[in-house]
């Protein structure tokens, strides 16, 4: 399983926005020129964020994308299926229909759990989580600058 280029941009998004919280609606070009992103590939990402509720646009002169929460209330998980569609590896673990196997199926057991701890990661990480590890991770990079 690899998640897509969207996803992963998506997330970088997000998290741009989450660093930003507090501070205003954030236009498009500034992320993406901070994210190193193309502008026009952000513009199709913001759509599903948006439909999904974890967007607010706001037109005008001071407009732009915000979050449409705190950022320690946005999941990882939220993003990924905003993005991605629900997590779950092969069709018969949600639809059991989709196989005429599954109810005997011991491999449809391994690929329930494998979604199920992917979610409950997913699930675990919020917004403001990836900004206190992004802070770290900058932190220790200019310790060690001379």
């Amino acid at each position: 399983m690899k998640l897509s280029t969207r996803t992963r941009y998506g997330v970088r998004f997000m998290l741009d926005l989450a660093q930003k919280y507090g501070s205003g609606p954030v236009l498009l070009r500034d992320i993406a020129r901070d994210e190193d992103i193309s502008e026009k590939y952000l513009s199709l990402i913001v759509i599903p964020l948006k439909a999904g509720g974890l967007l607010k646009a706001s037109r005008g002169a001071n407009g732009g994308y915000s979050l449409s929460r705190e950022p320690s209330a946005i999941t990882l998980r939220e993003i990924v299926e905003c993005l991605e569609g629900k997590l779950f590896l092969v069709d018969c673990v949600t639809d059991p229909k989709e196989c005429g196997r599954s109810q005997t199926c011991a491999t449809r057991d391994v690929w329930q759990k494998v979604a199920d701890k992917l979610s409950e990661v997913l699930e675990s990480m919020t917004l403001s989580d990836i900004v206190e590890s992004s802070r770290k991770k900058k932190g220790s990079i200019a310790e060690y600058n001379i």
